[in-house]
């Protein structure tokens, strides 16, 4: 049995890295970070109009034309590598639990989506969730209440908001558009500058019902996050193992010494258990089975905790250098601890995977 990418997943590796390399390199990345609006228009017009990237296309187990998870999950892994900074992780994690009117603008790229899910307890499942559902005197929904941590909030034009209906008190799911009356964003100091996030106020803001669940949001969320955490310890991994064949000291090259080959083997050992894991999680998401809270669950604990591990002994390998601005490597440690507690700490996903067990 194969298990990993196969010869057109690969193929289709291969595309988007060019792609990425052409429109992302660290100059733009860094350019982008102290841009207002943080991404580039016309970059995020290119994925989308790029048909052998499939950029915005959407994943075909929800009603797409294009990718599927495994596909969605090469994608994202490259868009990690490379700190892509554009809305692509919000918009495909939002773009499932759309109407197929708005899932059209979003392929087109000419709709950014997100999620909204956390509030000010930083919690990202049902029982954090105090925004309110209530229905209006013309049959409608408005909804009320603040939510935090929104990636790519200010930037999005709709949101999928996690709310709590006042009639029964279920969690479900709602549209929000970004014109509508009551809604106010504003952005979030973070330590990633490379990932934007936003505060989202809603006071009676007008709502449509979605179909789908918190739960099933959330898992393909952390599926999504996986792969792009998978992507950026692999850059983090290969900029350590190109400075320790680079730098000498002593007369030699310091990845000849000990201590640093055993560095970066560890470093190698955490990334392939976080490929695994993130790669299975993809797969479950596309065959829709019952495998997939729990894929889920493993799979952000351990890929969080292994881009940590690989991001902070890239900088040990480059000693000082790491440390400054002017090198990369903090850029990713940055992303690292930021994507750590996006959509639930490993913590909160080994919890998950408990009660999943039934232990």
């Amino acid at each position: 049995m194969h298990f990993g990418p196969t010869d057109a997943q690969e193929q289709l590796r291969n595309r988007v890295r060019a792609f990425l390399a052409e429109v992302s390199p660290s100059s733009e990345v860094r350019r982008l970070m102290d841009d207002d609006l943080g991404y580039d228009l016309d970059v995020w017009l290119r994925m989308a109009a790029d048909h052998d990237i499939h950029g915005l296309h959407l994943p075909t187990e929800v009603g797409g034309s294009g990718l599927g998870w495994v596909e969605q999950s090469v994608v994202l892994e490259e868009t990690g590598r490379v700190l892509l900074c554009a809305p692509y992780l919000a918009t495909v994690t939002a773009a499932p639990f759309l109407p197929h009117d708005v899932q059209a603008a979003v392929a087109g790229g000419l709709c950014i989506a997100t999620l909204a899910v956390a509030e000010a307890s930083g919690r990202w499942d049902a029982a954090g969730v105090e925004t309110r559902a209530v229905r209006s005197p013309e049959g409608g929904w408005r909804l009320e209440g603040e939510k935090s941590y929104v990636v790519d909030g200010c930037a999005a034009d709709v949101l999928v908001v996690a709310a709590r209906s006042s009639h029964d008190g279920v969690v479900g799911l709602y549209l929000v558009h970004a014109g509508a009356p009551g809604l106010d964003r504003d952005p979030l100091p973070t330590v990633d500058r490379t990932r934007r996030q936003a505060r989202i106020t809603l006071a009676a803001t007008p709502a449509r019902p979605l179909d789908g669940t918190l739960a099933a949001a959330m898992d393909l969320s952390v599926v999504a996050l996986a792969a792009e955490q998978v992507g950026g310890a692999a850059r983090a991994l290969e900029m350590a193992v190109e400075h320790a064949r680079r730098r000498v000291q002593f007369g030699r090259p310091i990845g000849s010494f000990q201590a640093v080959k055993h560095l970066c083997a560890d470093m190698l050992l955490d990334l392939e258990s976080a490929r695994s894991a993130a790669f299975y999680a993809a797969l479950a998401a596309a065959r829709g089975d019952g495998e997939l809270p729990a894929a889920a669950a493993v799979a952000k604990s351990c890929c969080s905790e292994a881009y940590v591990r690989v991001a902070a002994d890239s900088l040990h390998v480059h000693g000082g250098l790491g440390f400054t601005w002017d090198h990369d490597a903090h850029l990713y440690f940055k992303r690292a601890r930021s994507s750590q507690l996006l959509f639930g700490d490993p913590r909160h996903h080994r919890e998950a995977l408990t009660r999943h067990l039934g232990l």
